[in-house]
């Protein structure tokens, strides 16, 4: 069953009763919450997504409003794992945005059954793009733009490599925009689903952009690694591809990467062999349609 085939009372009912279980690529979560928003936004960005039955969750998370006055005056909401509040409490406006985060934070935190990089993954004709990317670097913007036009969307925060096979996992979970890049992605893709706007979070204002049905439906298939690229927006700057070294880019996946160190000697073989299987680019880009046509040229090739 999938969440969209529940009614919008049925869907606040489960959240309310603890009772709504969701699968997100490998992994099953319980979430539990009273709030409006939260039933709202799941609806919304998560139609596709499968249910679980509940008989086992990798987590079991929460949002909802504090004890006390803060209940009231000046609302706020928290995020729980298991009882613990890992976050300081946020406006309650937030409430969406914070489950997103939370639900990257149990991942971040606890999946260390894979090497996990900070890095979008898309994938097409069977081979998969990694894109590490600094924050105002265009990652996420370009990450929409592709999966839109015919890419396959595996993540857009978290690259999970596979222990035993060194193949890239599927999440398949919303992509968060930030400030302009949500007018540009609604501009250039009017069909697009986005999820209701935070204002005024520690990243400007944030929204979240529903993954395409083919991303869902087709999220337990990994993907091979073809392709590790470094995108950077610059005002009036051409598309372009440029060979970037495949030492720096091992150096910058470590320093960027969730559990690399905790992994040890394993963390350092897959980030080799990932190296090993990818061509290392550096892209810069300023027109969207001129990035698309350059990573369709790329995916051909």
């Amino acid at each position: 069953m999938k969440l969209g085939e529940l009614s919008a009372r049925e869907l606040r009912d489960r959240l309310a009763d603890n009772a709504l279980v969701l699968r997100t690529g490998p992994f099953a979560m319980r979430m539990h919450s009273p709030l409006p928003q939260v039933a709202d936004g799941l609806r919304r960005l998560y139609a596709d997504f499968p249910l679980g039955d509940g008989a086992f969750c990798d987590f079991h998370v929460r949002v909802g409003p504090p004890t006390g006055i803060r209940r009231w005056l000046k609302p706020q909401i928290n995020f729980w794992y298991d009882g613990h509040s890992p976050f300081k409490p946020l406006p309650a406006n937030h409430a969406f945005a914070l489950l997103e985060w939370g639900m990257n934070w149990c991942v971040a935190g606890h999946a260390h059954h894979y090497l996990m990089l900070h890095a979008a993954v898309l994938e097409q004709n069977g081979r998969a793009l990694v894109m590490p990317g600094d924050p105002g670097a265009g990652k996420s913007t370009l990450t929409a733009a592709l999966m839109l036009s015919g890419w396959r969307l595996l993540s857009d925060e978290i690259a999970l490599i596979d222990r035993d096979d060194g193949l890239l996992v599927g999440l398949g979970r919303p992509v968060s925009l930030k400030n302009a890049s949500i007018d540009v992605i609604q501009q250039h893709f009017p069909d697009a689903v986005i999820g209701a706007p935070a204002h005024d979070t520690h990243k400007g204002t944030v929204a979240h952009l529903r993954p395409t049905p083919d991303s869902v439906a087709r999220v337990a298939v990994k993907a091979r690694p073809a392709w590790v690229i470094f995108p950077r927006w610059r005002e009036g700057a051409e598309a372009r591809l440029s060979p970037h070294s495949r030492a720096e880019a091992f150096l910058h996946t470590a320093s960027h990467a969730f559990n690399y160190s905790l992994l040890g000697g394993l963390g350092f073989d897959l980030n080799a062999a990932l190296m090993d299987a990818c061509a290392c680019h550096d892209f810069e880009y300023s027109r969207l349609e001129d990035a698309v046509r350059v990573f369709a040229e790329l995916a051909t090739s």
